[in-house]
């Protein structure tokens, strides 16, 4: 086959040819070298070599699905790649090999076994070679064509010195330490980069790696934001803010920002919140990205498909995504090199820190560590801090010689009060207060700790207000239905005039730019409530702030059975409770009711999951861990389901289409044997749940139904 004839990317990928993903690779590559002060030169000949081992006639007969592979040992195109090292210096072999044999495999204990060392201890160093140096005298001269096209002095190599090559690689391979590697992860950023995008990629790896103008978020100075009025002009590299909902954060927290902004929240509705006020905000070339399980959905809006593409992929100027996005640092799964080498040197924001309790907030204490190792600026906000974090936060972050610490006077808290305290016994005592509320046209939000709670509260609400618009807002619904509901809850429930009533979960409790006149809510941990109560009286004023103006928020009391308290903690919950008392509910004293409900940080050692213990890295060189325990068990919503109707549709379709039809559920779910259907083999591998158990105004229920035969 001729040079220009040979391929990188099967012809239903694209089709792309290898000349011109190995010069796209390059680009990226020189751009992200070039954004991590690593060397440019380097940078782009890892490029050039590091897929032209697919010019093995092998590699481009699979592409075209004409081989049977009958070999006991896999055809690895990274390692034919570097029978071409002796193409450049000896010093120059140490850091192409790095960037190119394991951009695709863990050089030992890979998921496969078909990382180099794998390969070796199980076949041989002899058998591995032969197997990949096969028709050398045939294949080679076409990939070394292609290497003085790209501007590389070529010459003919032999069999021996290819030999050379790969001893070197196993060499250099056996004797790696425990280390991570830039060079790994600049090459699999460029690679994922150029892959996506192909033809395109030059054009737009031109504005990656652009700090952002953020100078939309220094326009506004008004007293009923205090924090705008405070400077943010201090020398110390991190940030610790802590003020009410409303305050002006956001914009503090992004003034501080120098370079490339990561901004993370908890739950997927702030995330999506967030990223589009980005979009309203910032200048329209600026690269803004958002980054969750069903970010897909959320840039529908997207002008092309590279737009949805990129969303992953390095160098965004502001990336919105949650702190799991980032689990991969502390953990070694794969990809971790890349995102080390994508936030190093840039700002990271860890926003509502409060939010996360348990395996999930030592995560979040062990990211700070590893983003401080990395040279990162971290900002640290929240309007619901116990003390006792803060401190452990600011001890992280070196203490106040390095980080600026911000919180508002006891006296400008007291314009912050917007509440008042009505405690109840059920949710029965809330009823009248909700109809009096509706009959003066207000907007009642009711926030259920639990996806059956807020499912049956809404089938209450839908046949007591029958005439009333409302609407239902949690986790279980497929990812379409529940995009289409949290803008449905933005553009008509809060921006439209009138009365309505909203019944959801947690979901709703950070970052979303909603305000109602009332709310009727379960008790939670207290900082979770407090972050509950901003939903409502939301949107201050000057008039608001004159009058004192006090809006009601109904607090059920905790049941009394600690099953029926779950997600949370029932003693944490009775304490909660005990802090609130009916009436007007001061600002400037709920950080002792906060501190009385968690004098003590409650994390959870995680240390055998990590693979960065205290200064030392615990990972060999060039490798990665296949999963993480720890990860599968942050990810309490990574199971799915699919309806039965959708299941067709579901298994042709593409990974945006399938994102659509996902359903997200529990873990513990997946043992049901009544709403078990079977399980895809396709996607995230969902269970099949029949129809009659899912409705695109309730979600996903959990009821039994006739066994269909």
């Amino acid at each position: 086959m001729k040079a220009g004839e040979l391929l990188a990317k099967s012809e239903k990928n694209g089709g792309t040819t290898l000349l011109n993903h190995l010069k796209q690779v390059a680009a990226v590559a020189e751009r992200i070298a070039e954004a991590a002060s690593m060397d440019n030169r380097m940078a782009r000949l890892g490029g050039y070599l590091h897929d032209i081992g697919k010019a093995h006639p092998y590699f481009q007969r699979k592409l075209q699905n004409s081989v049977r592979d009958e070999f006991s040992i896999p055809f690895r195109h990274e390692i034919a790649s570097l029978f071409f090292l002796p193409l450049f210096s000896h010093e120059e072999w140490i850091p192409l090999v790095d960037m190119i044999i394991a951009h695709h495999r863990s050089i030992r204990q890979d998921a496969r076994e078909q990382g180099i060392l794998d390969l070796d201890n199980l076949e041989g160093s002899e058998a591995v070679f032969e197997r990949h140096v096969e028709g050398w005298d045939e294949w080679s001269p076409s990939a070394i064509h292609i290497l003085r096209e790209l501007g590389i002095p070529t010459r003919a190599i032999s069999k021996e010195e290819a030999l050379e090559a790969f001893r070197f690689v196993v060499d250099h391979c056996s004797g790696k330490q425990l280390a991570w590697s830039k060079w790994k992860g600049l090459l699999v950023g460029a690679d994922h980069f150029a892959s996506a995008l192909n033809e395109t990629t030059e054009r737009h790896v031109t504005n990656t790696f652009l700090p952002p103008d953020l100078s939309a978020f220094c326009r506004r100075s008004n007293p009923l934001f205090p924090l705008s009025l405070i400077s943010v002009d201090d020398a110390r590299k991190h940030t610790l803010v802590v003020a009410p909902t409303g305050a002006g954060k956001t914009d503090f927290l992004m003034r501080r920002c120098k370079g490339r902004v990561f901004y993370t929240l908890p739950f997927q509705a702030s995330i999506n919140a967030m990223f589009e006020r980005f979009r309203e905000q910032l200048p329209e070339e600026t690269e803004i990205r958002v980054l969750h399980a069903a970010s897909a959905l959320t840039v529908k809006s997207a002008k092309s498909y590279e737009e949805k593409v990129l969303q992953d992929k390095v160098g965004a100027a502001v990336k919105v995504l949650t702190p799991h996005q980032l689990a991969s640092l502390i953990c070694g799964t794969r990809g971790f090199e890349t995102i080390a080498i994508d936030i190093m040197g840039n700002d990271v924001i860890l926003d509502e820190i409060h939010s996360y309790s348990g395996i999930a907030q030592s995560m979040v204490m062990e990211i700070i560590k590893v983003l401080s190792k990395l040279e990162c600026r971290i900002h640290v906000g929240s309007a619901t801090m116990p003390s006792i974090l803060q401190k452990s936060i600011l001890k992280l972050l070196g203490g106040k010689k390095k980080t600026y610490a911000v919180s508002l006077s006891e006296g400008v808290l007291t314009t912050f009060d917007r509440h008042i305290i009505c405690k109840h016994q059920s949710f029965d005592g809330t009823i009248e207060s909700i109809r009096e509320a509706l009959d003066e046209n207000k907007k009642v939000l009711v926030v259920c700790n639990r996806v059956d709670a807020a499912q049956q509260r809404f089938e209450r609400c839908k046949r007591l207000f029958p005439t009333v618009p409302q609407m239902l807002l949690h986790s279980r619904f497929r990812r379409q239905d529940r995009s289409s509901h949290e803008m449905k809850l933005r553009e008509q429930f809060d921006a439209v005039e009138g009365a309505c009533l909203v019944v959801s979960t947690q979901v709703v409790e950070v970052s979303l730019d909603i305000s109602f006149d009332m709310m009727v809510t379960d008790c939670a941990p207290l900082d979770s409530l407090i972050q509950r109560f901003g939903r409502v009286n939301r949107r201050r004023t000057a008039e608001s702030v004159q009058r004192r103006v006090l809006k009601e928020v109904h607090v059920i009391e905790p049941p009394k059975d600690s099953r029926e308290c779950l997600p949370y903690d029932r003693e944490v919950l009775v304490a909660s409770y005990a802090q609130l008392q009916n009436g007007p509910l001061p600002e400037n004293v709920l950080q002792k009711k906060i501190d009385a409900v968690f004098p003590r940080v409650g994390r959870v050692p995680i240390d055998t999951h990590l693979v960065w213990q205290d200064d030392e890295f615990q990972l060999t060189e060039l490798c990665h861990y296949p999963s993480s325990v720890l990860m599968e068990a942050l990810n309490i919503e990574s199971a799915t389901a699919v309806r039965q109707s959708d299941l067709k549709q579901y298994e042709s379709g593409n990974s945006e289409e399938r994102i659509r039809l996902e359903i997200p559920i529990p873990r513990t779910a997946k043992f049901r044997r009544f709403t078990h259907f079977g399980t895809s083999k396709y996607g995230t591998r969902p269970i099949v749940v029949h129809d009659d158990l899912y409705d695109e105004t309730m979600g996903l229920q959990w009821k039994e139904i006739e066994t269909v035969l």
